[in-house]
């Protein structure tokens, strides 16, 4: 193993959720790597769909609860440019062997990489409020 791969596992932390015997390899990779990550990235991941916000010029403030969790996860599904950018910020922690491992079956991975991270934020929308 390599010593940024090394790195990357003891930088990102231990699993998260739960591995068993019946875990399929999606539910294990999603619990070994996806929910650590997105862990880890949170804090940049908040700030990005900010920004994001900002830049779309939206009255996004001024929206109620549920168009504001509504236009967080059309944002992610829809804005072709603006998942893959998210995606490279989660992609860019995986050790080679993840990556392999994420190439072998990348259409499952990335519906739930993206569905765990609509749901994330949209936890997270009092943080999205307009800061005086």
């Amino acid at each position: 193993m390599s010593t940024r791969d090394q790195f990357i596992r003891s930088f990102r932390g231990e699993i998260l959720g739960t591995v068993s015997a019946q875990s399929t390899a999606d539910e294990f990779f999603q619990n070994q790597t996806l929910r650590p990550i997105l862990k880890l990235q949170n804090d940049l991941l908040v700030d990005v769909l900010k920004n994001y916000i900002t830049k779309s010029k939206t009255d996004f403030y001024k929206f109620s609860l549920q168009k504001k969790l509504q236009f967080i996860e059309n944002s992610i599904q829809r804005d072709i440019k603006f998942r893959n950018s998210l995606k490279g910020i989660i992609l860019g922690l995986f050790t080679i062997d993840e990556y392999e491992r994420y190439i072998q079956n990348s259409s499952d991975l990335n519906k739930r990489m993206m569905s765990m991270l609509i749901e994330r934020l949209k936890n997270q929308v009092q943080l999205f409020e307009l800061q005086l």
